[in-house]
């Protein structure tokens, strides 16, 4: 068993993104990837064919996957909304859980750098959400986003989920107080640059990384958004919020999401990418 392995058998993910900062993680998430949805539904009812007046049930005919499905949080809630979600998961605890949740999720263990049982160009939308905060180093996330990419059809969407950097320098070495032992180590550069290992869980990354990572695939970004900004800082502060006054704090958040001047500064961000038509 990995360290990966171990750490999901123990983490639970799903608790995490039920609980109050991963519910904006999640609602601000799941706005973006039903707007891509719907440019896809839209596309797939120019080509639908009408039988005795009838429009065929344009949601099936869209293809979503899911690399690092996890437990299913996004494929499960999606695929009961009609749509054809195909889940890759590399650990199996958490296939488990997935495929004991939802039958209508085709889900299959397998690793984001290899997806050698999917063909070429055959998603419309692709999730890209776990596998970017654990694989090390630029040459494996290539390799997934790679992959990603490949599967995805011409034209299609992908979504790419990163763990920053600034979140897990403010986090872990201040809040928690380990910020001498990081520097002793030799763990940051002298900008405070996170400098990962095989053996660390997260890898973490700042924008100019994600624009690399892009530019070697050869992917166009449609927009880069934060889908938790401050949620994760704040943990206690959102736990004391009535329901009245969190679902005012979701709605900043999708508010102020893309702002370029808040993106780098939260746990999370998602880039959305276009791959080119041929």
């Amino acid at each position: 068993m990995t360290e990966l392995e171990e750490y999901y058998n123990k983490f639970n993910e799903e608790k995490r993104l039920n609980s109050r900062h991963g519910q904006v993680e999640y609602r601000v998430s799941m706005k973006y990837i039903h707007a891509y949805l719907d440019e896809a539904v839209a596309g797939k009812r120019r080509e639908a064919v009408f039988a005795d007046g009838e429009e065929t049930a344009i949601k099936g005919m869209v293809k979503l996957l899911d690399i690092g499905a996890g437990t299913g949080r996004y494929s499960v809630a999606l695929a009961e909304e009609g749509y054809d979600v195909t889940a890759v998961e590399l650990v199996r605890h958490n296939l488990g859980i997935l495929k004991k949740k939802a039958a209508g999720v085709k889900a299959m263990q397998g690793n984001a750098m290899h997806l050698k049982r999917l063909e070429d160009d055959s998603f419309d939308v692709t999730l890209l959400f776990g596998p970017m905060y654990h694989l090390f180093g630029f040459d494996d996330k290539r390799k997934a986003l790679a992959e990603a990419a490949r599967v995805t059809r011409p034209g299609g969407v992908i979504l790419v989920a990163y763990c920053m950097n600034e979140y897990g320098v403010i986090t872990y070495g201040f809040k928690e107080r380990h910020i001498l032992e990081c520097i002793a180590q030799g763990r940051f550069t002298e900008d405070f640059k996170t400098i990962s290992s095989p053996d660390k869980i997260y890898d973490y990354m700042r924008l100019e990384d994600i624009d690399a990572l892009n530019q070697s695939v050869g992917l166009a970004r449609i927009k880069i958004i934060s889908p938790d900004g401050p949620a994760n800082y704040m943990r206690p502060f959102l736990n004391q919020l009535d329901d009245q006054e969190f679902e005012a704090f979701v709605r900043y958040q999708m508010a102020v999401c893309e702002r370029s001047d808040l993106i780098g500064a939260g746990a999370h961000t998602v880039d959305i990418l276009r791959k080119h038509l041929h």
